[in-house]
């Protein structure tokens, strides 16, 4: 079987605060190595059960975080920007099933770093009406080409969350979210026990299903009037409030194709500390 692993960082074993997943800092290239231990638990579980292909999606910012030559020569990673799917890059190529390793909660809810694709201009994204973070939008996309979500891991909050959009995934809580920059953490030798145990397990669920089909509606809410003005110039989306836009798609591709446009065209809005 042919599993993906959408990797993120924020949800990684011991991390806690903004140097610890950012690019180029001492604390950066510490946590480096504890994520890519989580993947290689991943990696270990699934082929424990069965599993003859990985394939490890580098879903974190630049995109260029695990260390290739401390990952499991089981696996094979694809790494760098950009990808059209992103965090799901891999999920049309006929995978069995999808882990989401390193998650966390979303924008406007409570988590260690919780946030949706921007690191803090975003204040919520709803999924028809459902308030959705990263996982509930992978978890979307996922379903249209009938692939379940096998395992979640990530803080407390992320666990919670993900028990609303994947109800029959495993779970793997690796930190107890105490506040945004802080957390109760399990050091790597128990998580890497826990989330090879849960992968293993998690294979039970593999295989695709029926896709399910669309269309969407995804809301953003920004936490700057500017910035929903900057999004609205994309065709098809609407500004439907003072700092809120929305727009309609005809699947969750088309869906996360147009998000991650209005993303970019915000995040590029964005004035220094006025933000």
């Amino acid at each position: 079987m042919r599993i993906l692993i959408s990797a993120d960082m924020e949800g990684a074993t011991g991390v806690t605060w903004t140097d610890d997943v950012v690019p180029g800092t001492e604390q950066w290239q510490r946590f480096r190595r504890l994520f890519t231990g989580d993947v290689n638990a991943v990696i270990a579980g699934l082929h424990a059960a069965g599993a003859d292909d990985v394939l490890v999606n580098e879903a974190h910012s630049s995109q260029r975080n695990l260390l290739l030559e401390d990952l499991d020569a089981r696996a094979r990673m694809l790494t760098g920007r950009h990808k059209p799917l992103s965090m799901m890059q891999g999920v049309a190529s006929g995978v069995d099933g999808v882990v989401f390793l390193g998650y966390h909660a979303g924008a406007g809810a409570e988590g260690v770093l919780a946030h949706t694709y921007l690191e803090n201009q975003i204040t919520g994204v709803w999924l028809d009406g459902v308030h959705a973070s990263e996982g509930r939008l992978n978890a979307a996309l996922a379903a249209e080409y009938g692939v379940p979500v096998l395992l979640v891991t990530g803080d407390d909050k992320t666990c919670e969350d993900a028990r609303g959009y994947a109800p029959d995934a495993k779970m793997v809580a690796v930190k107890e979210c105490v506040s945004r920059y802080a957390a109760i953490c399990t050091p790597p030798e128990r998580t890497a026990a826990a989330i090879a145990e849960a992968a293993e397990a998690s294979m039970a669920l593999a295989g695709r299903g029926e896709p399910a089909p669309g269309p969407h509606r995804i809301e953003v809410e920004f936490d700057a009037t500017h910035l929903a003005q900057a999004a609205a110039v994309v065709p098809t989306v609407e500004q439907t409030g003072v700092r809120r836009v929305g727009f309609d798609a005809p699947d969750m591709t088309e869906a996360m194709k147009a998000f991650k446009i209005v993303t970019a065209i915000a995040g590029g809005a964005v004035q220094g500390k006025y933000g």
